[in-house]
């Protein structure tokens, strides 16, 4: 006769408990990520938004300062994809009249010259990445000899080409997110962490002088720090000054949020052992206080590059930030302040705005995400 043993407690057990409980710190960081969906939607939108901008030249048709009279305000070309029966992706061609009355240029569709578009279209050789030297986009016009149109997203009073603009002006506004938030990374990690850990005089020093600069109005302290930058600087120059302004405030939250994590910790059994062992107190700061909280750290600073992206484009649309010829999308909505621009081409101020409310919208969803995940009480399933 078999004896049939009753099953254990491990076996009846979830097997999923198991793998949780040996999970370590990312593993049931990203479990919890996972589970946000909308978090993991912003990643990719974000992700493809970054790689459009590193990769600008190529997926740009045109040279973003490239003008033509010809088509000055044209309206945007919408794609179709078959022609006669067959796959062609191609746009009317536009036919400019004057009308006398309004002294104005309009456009209409011309069905009958289409303008075809074929991919990895041959260009002018460029440097792509400043590495490599490329002779083709991602896509243009079939015979570019011709003279023909290709606006997407319509053109400007310079008959530039919007969609090409937007796609160069994110590497700016992006960008300038990502630097301005590694600046604040570092001051706010090592003023705050200085001033969580040792406390006392120090703390009290630091907390007053966050506090000073949380109580300038922000809008009047970058205007007048932007009204300091030399009118004759480089582009590249001006680019990293109005950075090192946007960050100059950046940093005081996270020097906040890393104190009081610091003030919760530095008195835990593992900050004694290490001290007991002989680490000095800025080994055990970088060694052991910022590794246990770097998924909050995260997800703080994926919040703050909203924030960043929004001071550049205030700054550039009020005119005390970037200016032309750099593109940003900053730059671009100031052709938004002429109202009679914006009413025979609205596009000149939907096409930027649309770009920076899904960015700021991407990743601050991407962000929400990142905090519940790094939250040590939050659930795992």
């Amino acid at each position: 006769m078999t004896n049939t043993a009753a099953p254990t407690a491990d076996a009846i057990r979830d097997p999923r408990a198991n793998e949780l409980a040996a999970a370590g710190q990312w593993k049931l960081f990203w479990l919890r990520f996972r589970r946000h969906r909308l978090a993991v939607v912003s990643l990719i939108v974000v992700l493809a938004l970054y790689l459009i901008a590193a990769f600008a030249q190529f997926i740009a048709p045109f040279d973003p300062n490239e003008t033509n009279a010809r088509f000055t305000y044209a309206p945007p070309q919408y794609v179709s994809l078959f022609y006669d029966g067959r796959f062609a992706p191609h746009v009317d061609g536009l036919e400019m009249t004057l009308n006398k009355d309004s002294m104005r240029r309009e456009f209409t569709k011309d069905a009958e010259n289409p303008v075809f578009i074929d991919f990895l279209a041959p260009s002018e050789p460029y440097r792509l990445l400043g590495l490599f030297t490329v002779e083709t986009r991602l896509f243009g016009i079939r015979d570019a000899e011709r003279g023909d149109s290709l606006y997407l997203f319509g053109a400007d009073r310079l008959g530039r080409d919007i969609f090409s603009r937007v796609i160069y002006g994110a590497q700016i506004s992006l960008s300038i997110g990502l630097v301005g938030v590694f600046l604040s990374l570092i001051l706010g990690v090592a003023i705050g962490g200085i001033s969580g850990f040792f406390g006392g005089f120090t703390d009290i020093v630091i907390q007053r002088f966050i506090e000073l600069l949380r109580s300038i109005p922000t809008i009047p302290l970058w205007m007048g720090l932007a009204a300091a930058i030399p009118v004759g600087w480089p582009p590249l120059r001006t680019y990293f000054f109005i950075t090192l302004i946007i960050s100059l405030i950046g940093w005081t939250a996270l020097a906040r949020e890393v104190r009081g994590k610091f003030l919760s910790m530095r008195n835990e059994d593992f900050v004694i052992a290490a001290r007991l062992d002989g680490m000095s107190e800025i080994g055990i700061i970088f060694n052991h206080l910022v590794p246990s909280f770097v998924s909050h750290i995260i997800a703080t600073l994926t919040l703050a590059i909203p924030t960043m992206i929004l001071a550049e484009t205030a700054l550039s649309f009020l005119g005390i930030g970037l200016q032309p010829p750099i593109i940003s999308w900053g730059t671009l909505l100031q052709e938004a302040q002429n109202i009679r621009a914006v009413a025979q081409a609205p596009w000149l101020l939907f096409t930027p705005a649309a770009a920076i409310v899904l960015a700021v919208l991407a990743l601050n969803f991407l962000g929400d995400g990142l905090r519940d995940a790094a939250d040590p009480y939050g659930e795992t399933s």
